[in-house]
């Protein structure tokens, strides 16, 4: 579950989340960097395993964004751009 503005662990950009704004976030970013790293050096024989591996752990990444970011929702661009008339 998303959680409120003031204490997301990842804030809302215009496209996805950006950079850790508590501690916790950043030690999420660097265990999936450090599982990135480790995952590079022990199965780079297989690219097929490689790949699975780098999937899961990108997957992983992102659930934990959506569960302790800010809450997504669509956006079309800029919200002080005046609406379109014809």
């Amino acid at each position: 579950m998303p959680l409120p503005p003031d204490q997301a662990w990842f804030p809302l950009k215009t496209f996805g989340w950006g950079w850790p704004r508590r501690w916790e976030g950043w030690v999420v970013f660097v265990v999936y960097l450090a599982g990135l790293l480790a995952g590079t050096l022990l199965i780079s024989r297989s690219l097929t395993y490689f790949l699975i591996y780098n999937a899961a752990l990108s997957t992983g990444l992102i659930f934990i964004c959506w569960w302790k970011g800010e809450a997504p929702q669509w956006r079309w661009g800029p919200q002080d751009r005046p609406p379109h008339n014809k």
